[in-house]
């Protein structure tokens, strides 16, 4: 069973920083396409950044210029880079690496950013 794994979430200032972590075992994030999802109170999940296998990577318009997605293959490990913090950017950060017919999720890591 292929569970990734989330970390890095926690309480900020807006305006501030924060690196979310994506590992998994079993799996190979070179040769997956890896979304990270967001999930605000009250509100649907909504895709946030995207890194397919070749490295190209993509972005929601309203993270545009704030958030990096990235991926170390030694470290078989996807990062997002969250600057300039917002309280809208407050949720649960999911990880979600695809390929084919393989799909899965992690359990979330909280992202709060309050004053």
């Amino acid at each position: 069973q292929v569970q990734p794994v989330e970390s890095g979430g926690g309480l900020v200032q807006p305006g501030g920083s924060l690196r979310l972590s994506c590992a998994a075992s079993g799996i190979a994030f070179s040769i997956y396409t890896t979304n990270w999802y967001r999930q605000a109170p009250g509100k649907q999940r909504e895709r946030v950044a995207t890194i397919t296998a070749s490295g190209t990577t993509n972005y929601a318009d309203p993270v545009k210029g704030r958030f990096t997605i990235s991926r170390d293959n030694a470290k078989n490990t996807v990062y997002l880079q969250i600057n300039s913090l917002k309280p809208e950017d407050t949720g649960v950060y999911y990880c979600n690496p695809i390929r084919g017919w393989r799909d899965y999720w992690g359990q979330g890591t909280q992202v709060t950013v309050s004053s």
